[in-house]
């Protein structure tokens, strides 16, 4: 696999997961970096839906982080997720 498409499968499930989880999915963008070590994947949502996104003391956007951290491990790429309103 090249790492385009090992990329992809990152962003995919970490749009899968957050448009679950809010109720503008339209609003729901991804901004993608690359470095040398990692990918630094940046996900955008409505005002409204950050707390969603962010859950109680954060859970939800680790649990998202660990996810997506895991998938992209799989296919052996680096990722940081982050998250803006």
């Amino acid at each position: 696999m090249s790492e385009e498409e090992n990329i992809s499968h990152a962003e995919e499930l970490l749009v899968y997961l957050i448009t679950q989880i809010v109720d503008d999915k339209d609003s729901v963008e991804i901004e993608i970096e690359e470095s040398d070590t990692k990918l630094s994947m940046v996900a955008r949502v409505a005002n409204g839906d950050m707390g969603r996104v962010i859950g109680k003391r954060g859970r939800v956007a680790n649990s998202i982080r660990d996810l997506v951290r895991a998938a992209a491990f799989k296919d052996g790429i680096e990722v940081e997720v982050d998250f803006d309103g």
